[in-house]
C-alpha cells in the first residue's frame, strides 16, 4: 500500500548557503526551514542534513550545538587552505559535496522527495539518478548563485527570496 504521505530529506549545504545568503543580505533561520518544509500537506520529515566547513574542531560549536537540538544531522570537514596562481591570493575550503551525495544514496530508501539547499552544479548527475529512481528533487538557492545545470536537472527550484517571509531568521 502507498503511504498516505510523502517521505521528505533535507540536505543542506551550509557553505554554499552562507554565500547565498549574503548576497540576499539576509539569512534563514535553520528551524523554520524544517518547520516550513514539514508543515506542508501529505509530507513527513524523515532527515535533515546540515554540512559546513570549519576553521578547526571548536569552530562554530554552538551553532553546531543548536542544529543537532533541532534535529539536524551536522557533518562538518576542515578547510583546507588553497592557493590560486591567478589571483595570488589564498582561500579556505570544505569541499563537502561527496559527503551530501553518499548521505543522499546511502539513505535513498528512506524518502520519496528531497529538498537540497545548494546552487552547485557539481549535484547534476547525483540528481539525475535521484530523479531516475521517481524522487521528486527540489532545489533551493538564490538567483544568480543557482547553477543552470542544477536548475535543469531538479523537479523544482526555489529562490530563497520568495520564501524569505517564512524561513528568515529574526534576532531577538
Amino acid at each position: 500500500m502507498q503511504s498516505l504521505y510523502k517521505r521528505m530529506s533535507i540536505f543542506v549545504d551550509g557553505n554554499n548557503m552562507f554565500y547565498a545568503q549574503q548576497k540576499n543580505g539576509w539569512f534563514f533561520d535553520p528551524k523554520r526551514v524544517l518547520a516550513y518544509f514539514a508543515e506542508q500537506p501529505g509530507v513527513e520529515l524523515v532527515n535533515a542534513f546540515w554540512y559546513t566547513g570549519l576553521k578547526d574542531s571548536h569552530d562554530q560549536r554552538g551553532f553546531r550545538d543548536a542544529l543537532i537540538n533541532l534535529g539536524y544531522t551536522v557533518r562538518t570537514k576542515i578547510l583546507k587552505e588553497y592557493y590560486d596562481d591567478t589571483s595570488g591570493r589564498h582561500s579556505q575550503k570544505a569541499n563537502l559535496d561527496i559527503e551530501i551525495v553518499v548521505d543522499m544514496f546511502n539513505t535513498v530508501e528512506q524518502y520519496d522527495r528531497v529538498v537540497l539547499f545548494s546552487g552547485d552544479g557539481d549535484f547534476e548527475r547525483a540528481i539525475e539518478l535521484l530523479r531516475s529512481k521517481s524522487t521528486h528533487i527540489t532545489v533551493v538557492s538564490t538567483e544568480g548563485m543557482i547553477a543552470r545545470e542544477l536548475r535543469n536537472a531538479a523537479d523544482r527550484y526555489i529562490d530563497l527570496n520568495s520564501i524569505r517571509d517564512r524561513i528568515e531568521k529574526f534576532d531577538g
